[in-house]
């Protein structure tokens, strides 16, 4: 297997040099490959690559900056910090195809309607940055990935701004909103970038910031224009690949809103049973304030400590409030500190203004949290009185 993956390296690595001794043909087409989104979270959004396609020399090669070394050195720990760097990989057309239809992803392709000129840059620009020295980026999930990044190098390689017109049936959302439209709101992939990710993501997204997403490169491209001639961008567009529709299985049974409306339910049982025998569980609350209180501390080292841009402004804080980690102590007391109280009634208000920046706009939460919210209003209330009266 080893001896196999180094013989296609090599080979590669052979084309890629012959290529660059030699010229395109005129024969050469320059085209942007638009995948539909996969099955998985990983795939959800879709990816972008560019095809160099040249009977004459015998290239069919596909760049594309979506790929990253799961062997880097801390791995998991460079993507908490948002220091992971992606690359600039090429693979032989028919591997890139083969590999798409085994997912059963569409595959669109746009041949550019470019001069031989222009062909000829593109072509060196790719052949430059694939050297181990310049493969290399940082991500962004929002701002440099493998969509923005056709734009990019068209723009930097042809010297030449693009214009772009909206598409049709085109509306400006925001980036949570298009997050949306490729991951169901209440799916676990969903609810992890609710929490993770702040308000920043609530704001409208300008024409070019949706080129996130690559099927906006496909829709946008389909338009654009060079705005120093006014020359259309694409030639011809085409289908390569059209994915067979299959039945998507989503449970609710096992989604974050059933699991959390237990969970919910749980907790207002308890609580129920709790005032009944003007009781106090305290091992619910010692559970709720160090799972609230770990996960805050979490959102403040991904808002704080990382170099995410999606990140920061979490309103999360408000439900997930760091200081509960350190205020499991006062549960075990008989009697707690007494403001410890006010601090309850803080948490109160903490969650009203939470509802608050969810219902004007300002920050969207997790669906399928709505019952743990619920849940944690309720047990907190239930605290203050219990407090009160045994005080």
């Amino acid at each position: 297997m080893k001896q196999k993956l180094l013989l296609s390296f090599l080979f590669i690595c052979s084309l890629i040099t012959n290529a660059q001794q030699l010229s395109l043909s005129n024969q050469a087409e320059i085209s942007v490959l638009t995948i539909g989104p996969g099955t998985v979270l990983n795939d959800a959004f879709g990816h972008n690559g560019f095809r160099v396609k040249d009977r004459g020399r015998r290239i069919d090669e596909v760049f594309n900056y979506g790929t990253y070394d799961f062997d880097t050195p801390n791995f998991y720990l460079k993507i908490a910090q948002g220091k992971l760097n992606y690359r600039l990989s090429h693979n032989p057309y028919d591997d890139f195809f083969q590999n798409y239809i085994a997912q059963n992803r569409t595959i669109d392709e746009q041949i550019l309607d470019l001069s031989q000129t222009q062909k000829q840059q593109v072509f060196d620009f790719l052949l430059n940055n694939a050297k181990p020295e310049n493969k290399y980026y940082l991500y962004d999930f929002f701002y440099d990935n493998c969509a923005t990044k056709m734009k990019d190098v068209l723009e930097v390689s042809l010297h030449s701004k693009l214009k772009f017109q909206e598409p049709n049936s085109f509306e400006a959302k925001t980036f949570r909103e298009l997050i949306y439209d490729h991951v169901n709101k209440n799916s676990w992939g969903s609810l992890g970038i609710d929490v993770a990710l702040g308000s920043i993501i609530d704001k409208k997204a300008t024409l070019e910031e949706h080129m996130f997403l690559p099927k906006f490169i496909d829709s946008f491209f389909e338009k654009a224009t060079f705005a120093n001639s006014n020359k259309p961008l694409v030639k011809q567009s085409r289908t390569l690949y059209k994915k067979v529709e299959r039945p998507i299985s989503n449970s609710f049974i096992t989604s974050p809103l059933m699991i959390f409306g237990l969970l919910g339910l749980l907790i207002l049982w308890i609580t129920y049973s709790d005032y009944k025998k003007s009781y106090r569980s305290k091992w619910l609350d010692i559970g709720l304030f160090s799972i609230t209180g770990s996960i805050g501390v979490v959102l403040l080292l991904l808002w704080f400590a990382t170099d995410h841009t999606a990140t920061a402004n979490n309103y999360n804080l408000l439900w997930a409030f760091p200081i509960n980690l350190f205020i499991v102590k006062q549960l075990l007391k008989p009697t707690p500190s007494k403001w410890f109280t006010r601090y309850l009634k803080f948490l109160i208000i903490m969650l009203c203004l939470l509802t608050l920046h969810w219902l004007i706009g300002v920050q969207v939460f997790a669906i399928g949290l709505t019952p743990l919210f619920i849940a944690l209003l309720v047990r907190y209330v239930y605290l203050v009185r219990f407090y009160s009266q045994n005080s």
